[in-house]
């Protein structure tokens, strides 16, 4: 009999105050991640040294994702802008029509655009590779949009973090809400998951989600209900990977709902986003400094 654990390296990429906080894969084989509190994007190819673009300091650069034109786009929470990124680190930045939007969700869309979220104006925006910018706003007042995610249905799909829900919008700019069972859950991360429905976590609750096309919602309790659960992506095993920020723990489910979680070796690193990265392992963003690389190994037992 096998059972799976998992081999966890820690690469330090700035200092504690920076903020590494959002991840992604990026088209040039490394990883790209933001610093939220050091106004950089920063860059780490495993063997290398990490390096980093410097932004307006105080723009707040938050979630990140490489888009259909071959850059990194990235949100800035705090600026209201949403930024371009070439992997040569040639920087545009394209501020929103609608003021204090405080945009933190983005995600490339089935339509070759990029989709974000407005934390502060309830909308979902569209801005394609050219940055041109459309709005879209949500039914409800208050929602704060947080994560996106293309789903598999050909829309793309959202936390309202704010309103209890997970929210969908298709390509027409129509928007569908859907309730969460559990009240006051507070969903974040949100994901297309490895199989044909979307996952999402709940921080306030202690919970991974899914929803079906259908929009039926199953929730699975987390073993540690405190672990405020951030983050979630599709790993390249059939499971949700996720992260649990106050646990000082990455955690897998199945899409059966079974549920493991693994310590981080660093106490109190803060873990945020997460992401499969381009060498098959997943990586997560530690808030105070380093990235962390997760690869999964197979142990008799």
């Amino acid at each position: 009999m096998t059972r799976s654990a998992v081999q966890i390296e820690e690469y330090v990429v700035a200092d504690r105050d920076a903020g590494p906080y959002a991840v992604t894969a990026g088209p040039d084989g490394a990883v790209w991640f933001t610093l939220v509190h050091g106004g950089r994007i920063g860059r780490l190819l495993p063997g290398t040294p990490p390096t980093s673009h410097q932004l307006d300091p105080g723009c707040g650069p938050t979630l990140i994702t490489t888009g259909p034109d071959g850059a990194l786009w990235f949100t800035e929470y705090r600026a209201h802008r949403v930024g371009r990124i070439t992997v040569d680190g040639d920087v545009e930045e394209f501020p929103l029509p609608t003021p204090q939007a405080g945009p933190f969700g983005i995600a490339g869309g089935p339509d070759g655009a990029l989709w974000f979220t407005g934390t502060n104006t309830d909308r979902v925006g569209r801005i394609t590779v050219d940055g041109e910018v459309t709005e879209f706003p949500l039914p409800s007042t208050g929602a704060f949009p947080s994560a996106i995610t293309a789903g598999p249905d050909g829309g793309m799909w959202f936390t309202m973090n704010q309103a209890n829900a997970i929210g969908r919008i298709g390509m027409d700019g129509r928007v569908t809400v859907h309730p969460l069972p559990t009240g006051g859950a507070a969903p974040v991360g949100i994901c297309a998951g490895p199989d044909d429905a979307v996952w999402f976590v709940e921080i306030a609750a202690g919970q991974v989600g899914r929803i079906a096309p259908d929009g039926v919602i199953d929730e699975f309790p987390l073993p540690d209900r405190a672990a405020r659960p951030h983050a979630i992506t599709a790993g390249g095993d059939g499971k949700a990977w996720f992260t649990e920020w106050a646990g000082n723990r990455i955690g897998s489910i199945t899409p059966d709902g079974v549920i493991e979680v693994y310590d981080l070796p660093t106490p109190g690193s803060e873990p945020h986003g997460i992401t499969l990265g381009p060498d098959g392992a997943l990586w997560t963003a530690l808030e105070t400094g380093a990235l962390a690389r997760i690869t999964t190994v197979q142990t008799a037992g």
